[in-house]
């Protein structure tokens, strides 16, 4: 079943003690898109096996002819996938450790979304 959320990905960050009192603004932005992860997935639970694509929202500041050459093609800047796909995780299953495949892509795209496909159908 494929599952669709309107939101722009954001990675899991390197997380301290401190931070359940500091307000960092990558913890504070990882935090409210896990809130707004929890809410758009009402009852749906991610599947052990899946296919996620990230697409990353392109840079206001590039030209419209950038933006077409790169639009739906591979990004490999950062943030990893492994830190994206991290944060999804953590913020939709208590154990993660239940998850025994995973496929992942990042993609350039006009907005922010995140498109699971569960691999067990």
């Amino acid at each position: 079943m494929l599952k669709i959320f309107k939101i722009s990905p954001i990675a899991k960050p390197r997380m301290t003690r401190a931070d359940k009192w500091k307000r960092r603004p990558s913890v504070l932005a990882y935090r409210a898109f896990a809130d707004a992860m929890r809410q758009q997935c009402g009852d749906w639970e991610l599947p052990d096996a899946f296919h996620v694509r990230f697409i990353i929202p392109m840079p206001a500041s590039w030209s419209k002819k950038k933006k077409l050459q790169k639009v739906s093609t591979p990004m490999q800047q950062r943030p990893d996938a492994d830190n994206l796909a991290k944060a999804l995780m953590d913020a939709l299953l208590k154990e993660d450790s239940t998850v025994w495949k995973l496929e992942i892509e990042k993609i350039w795209g006009e907005e922010g979304m995140i498109i699971i496909d569960d691999l067990q159908d």
